[in-house]
């Protein structure tokens, strides 16, 4: 049976936030029992997007800064990874107020790369995957709740498609088509290939309404932690009420047998009906799962532009 760890917690100081992490992973063996002398330690936040500073759209570097000083202290060699929808994962990073962390741990930060992985899946059986992800010894998946106008909920599952390497997300979009299903089974696909080694879910203040960019700051006031990043995205859809086959990657996790029921999970902290709210906005309404030739080719020129031309250019400003 796997364990889901759950916890109110209301603040980002360091100071208290560091013992809400100690006092979440501790039914869980603590940062010990993932992390040995020498292990290098891929920590993969949400790094969406740096354009919306404030609106809680990014994993908040708090989480990772105390993440990063356990993970160092437990003997490990931690560095930040992600492949942002638009930009490089340093610049979002940056501009979401993470460099002074990254400066204070000497914290590197890695640009994904590409490499096809074979995968246990008929379906997608050669997954390009980041190989920073794949041959890193752990993987820490470090998520944050947030409403999503495509796939509902965006959590620990969606995350890591992060570790799809630059636009390569956008060509799988579009391979995936306008299959809800179809796209639902290829994030599940992805998760399961990385198959991280602790998800550490923030969920002080999530992101609600038009997510994954476009809602609003919401107080949940709920850190969550698990081995199985499915169990974990159960729990917290408990959390906020909301109804699992209405999120394509939980509809596709139990089409696939990876999605437990909240019976089969052990809670040795907070069961998620003492942390449950029923007004959590989702989006007003869904967009359809529709990644057409177009949108993919215009995407792509975005994220091209804001990597290669946009934040050099802040960059060069600023000296």
């Amino acid at each position: 049976m796997e364990k889901v760890s759950l916890i109110s917690a209301n603040s980002y100081d360091i100071s208290q936030l560091r013992k809400s992490l100690e006092n979440l992973l501790e039914p869980l063996g603590g940062m010990a029992a993932f992390v040995k002398p020498g292990n290098r330690v891929l920590l993969k936040p949400n790094l969406l997007t740096g354009s919306r500073p404030g609106k809680e759209c990014v994993t908040r570097p708090e989480v990772v800064y105390c993440v990063a000083q356990m993970v160092k202290e437990a003997g490990g060699k931690p560095f930040l990874g992600d492949s942002p929808a638009f930009g490089s994962a340093k610049g979002v990073a940056t501009a979401s107020g993470y460099l002074p962390m990254i400066e204070e741990l000497d914290l590197p930060v890695v640009e994904f790369h590409g490499k096809r992985y074979e995968t246990v899946s008929e379906e997608f059986n050669h997954l390009r995957l980041c190989k920073e992800a794949i041959e890193a010894d752990v993987v820490i998946n470090l998520p944050k709740v947030k409403s999503h106008v495509q796939l509902t909920v965006t959590l620990g599952v969606k995350n890591l498609f992060g570790c799809v390497p630059g636009k390569m997300k956008a060509w799988w979009h579009l391979e995936a088509g306008k299959d809800s299903d179809r796209f639902g089974e290829m994030l599940v696909e992805t998760a399961r290939a990385i198959n991280p080694d602790l998800t550490i879910v923030d969920g002080i203040i999530g992101h609600e309404g038009n997510g994954p960019s476009g809602g609003e700051p919401r107080e949940l006031g709920v850190l969550a932690a698990s081995r199985d990043v499915f169990a974990c995205d159960r729990a917290l859809l408990h959390i906020l009420n909301v109804d699992p086959y209405l999120v394509p990657t939980a509809a596709a996790a139990n089409r696939l047998g990876l999605l437990p029921q909240l019976s089969d999970i052990e809670f040795p902290l907070l069961h998620p009906a003492e942390v449950q709210i029923t007004d959590w906005k989702l989006p007003a309404a869904l967009v359809p799962i529709d990644f057409g030739l177009p949108r993919v080719l215009k995407s792509t020129f975005k994220h091209f532009y804001i990597r290669w031309i946009k934040e050099p250019m802040k960059v060069y400003a600023n000296r």
